[in-house]
């Protein structure tokens, strides 16, 4: 089957894979969706023996199904290499009867890396199908893990330039330094007065901007995204949960055709969207178990069915959850709209407009796949002192919310399904969250001290992305008000 892909705000626009990842964003401001959803061509019994890169190219090829075998299998070569710490990328751990799918052992310690490490390689390969000769400007707004994780996998990348703009007081310090003291001619990165949503919203009306699209084409630039409202970056993370049923199946834990739950720790709905697509595809999943901190807008919006993004913006210790606008929703809400173009695109304009929108009970009852689930700052520390008591396994803040949303999930829902977490970050990208949720007197100590600490307590290996930035330069500098993002653009690329 030929998919295509079509803007959430208008279905008549169609384009092929590698243009969806070429554009980004759709041309109205929408984000692409697959024309339909591929079920998987393989069986489990099949894919039980593939690598984490046999089935990646098993899933992707299904999607992007405008590359060539050769072209794809390229990509995929050159993202999952040694800059993993593991051998086949992922681990799947058992701790206090549940299951941590450990997404962190890329360069930059968090699961951003498993699709950041592919997307310059899809990029720049769509960039020679399409015959495009114009240097491409990765424009990303970062809640923390996806500016490093983008910033690393497009340094040095011949005819790019990123950009990476941050909230300057929302990030853990070792999230900064790690973006701050990043090397690579063509990588700018820049705090914003400002929180996350606002970074959000400045990166995308810059999309929408005729006039500077205009400019940048005249000047033989074009904008690109590497966050996840790029097709690009969301098809890779399907791999993830394809990947972990074949690991669960062949360790014998379950049987093949077993149902499993999923837990995932989300602000901006990709990484969940992504399990949602591959349960399309045929996986057992039966409950997505959507888990939020304070922050709690998807929460809400499961309950209610109303998106209201009018509340306070707090900030919280798993920052890369600290978001108000969940930009994947998008791709959900076209779906259980019945792929209604006209719909999506009033709703997303109440949102800008109004701040909110209400679905539909039909559209409601279409999400009964997803329960949403939340845990306070209390509780986040209180879930890793307690899975670290219980087993000896440390968990970092995002993938403590999770665990919280499953023990929540498991308490009062009689079902028995396994549950698997995505654990999304190390701990030690959170040193000093993680190890005052163990003990407060952790709190007089240095960020570098801590990290010290925590290899000791958890016996794993300080990651060679924590050593490298003890004494590294800072870099980047610059810091901005939210309303002189464009002129930063400008200035880095001399365009006026």
């Amino acid at each position: 089957m030929k998919i295509t892909y079509n803007s959430t705000r208008n279905k008549n626009e169609e384009v092929t894979a590698s243009q969806a990842i070429l554009r980004g964003l759709a041309t109205d401001g929408g984000l692409y969706v697959p024309s339909s959803i591929p079920k998987l061509d393989k069986t489990i019994d099949e894919l039980v023996n593939m690598s984490y890169k046999e089935v990646a190219y098993e899933v992707m090829k299904l999607f992007l199904n405008d590359f060539t075998e050769e072209e794809l299998k390229n990509c995929i070569d050159k993202a999952y290499d040694d800059k993993f710490d593991t051998e086949d990328m992922v681990q799947l751990v058992r701790a206090d009867g549940m299951y941590y799918l450990e997404l962190f052992h890329g360069k930059t310690i968090a699961f951003k890396d498993m699709a950041l490490s592919i997307l310059p390689h899809l990029l720049t390969t769509s960039a020679k199908k399409n015959k495009v000769n114009n240097d491409i400007v990765i424009l990303t707004a970062t809640s923390g893990d996806t500016g490093k994780a983008a910033l690393a996998g497009f340094a040095d990348v011949d005819n790019t330039e990123i950009i990476v703009f941050y909230p300057k007081d929302g990030v853990s310090p070792i999230q900064e330094k790690q973006m701050v003291t990043q090397k690579g001619k063509n990588t700018h990165v820049i705090g914003i007065k400002g929180n996350f949503d606002d970074a959000q919203n400045g990166v995308k009306e810059m999309f929408n901007d005729k006039k500077l699209n205009k400019l940048l084409k005249d000047k033989g630039y074009q904008f690109s995204s590497a966050n996840s409202i790029n097709i690009g970056r969301l098809v890779p993370q399907i791999v993830y949960y394809v990947y972990v049923y074949t690991l669960l199946v062949g360790a014998e834990e379950i049987k093949n055709g077993d149902v499993i739950n999923v837990v995932v720790p989300t602000g901006n709905f990709g990484n969940i969207l992504a399990a949602y697509y591959a349960k399309r595809m045929g996986l057992p999943i039966a409950k997505l178990i959507c888990a939020s901190n304070e922050n709690k807008v998807l929460y809400d919006f499961f309950e209610s069915g109303k998106y209201d993004k009018n509340r306070e913006f707090i900030l919280t210790q798993s920052p890369s959850m600290d978001i108000l606008i969940s930009s994947n929703l998008e791709r959900m809400i076209y779906s259980i709209a019945g792929m209604d173009d006209k719909t999506t695109a009033k709703m997303m304009n109440d949102l800008k407009k109004k701040g909110a929108y209400t679905i539909t009970e039909d559209m409601k009852m279409r999400l009964m796949d997803f329960i949403g689930m939340y845990a306070d700052e209390e509780t986040t520390s209180k879930t890793i002192k307690d899975v670290f008591d219980k087993s000896e396994y440390l968990i970092d803040t995002h993938t403590a919310v999770a665990a919280s949303a499953a023990y929540d999930y498991k308490a009062h829902l009689n079902d028995e399904h396994p549950i698997v977490i995505a654990s999304t970050a190390s701990p030690y990208k959170f040193t000093r969250s993680v190890m005052n949720s163990l003990n407060k007197d952790y709190d007089k100590m240095s960020d570098f001290e801590l990290v010290d600490e925590m290899e000791k307590i958890s016996e794993v290996k300080v990651p060679e992305a924590i050593n490298e930035i003890r004494t590294a330069d800072i870099l980047h500098k610059t810091v901005c008000e939210k309303e002189d993002m464009v002129k930063e653009v400008k200035k880095i690329l001399a365009i006026d």
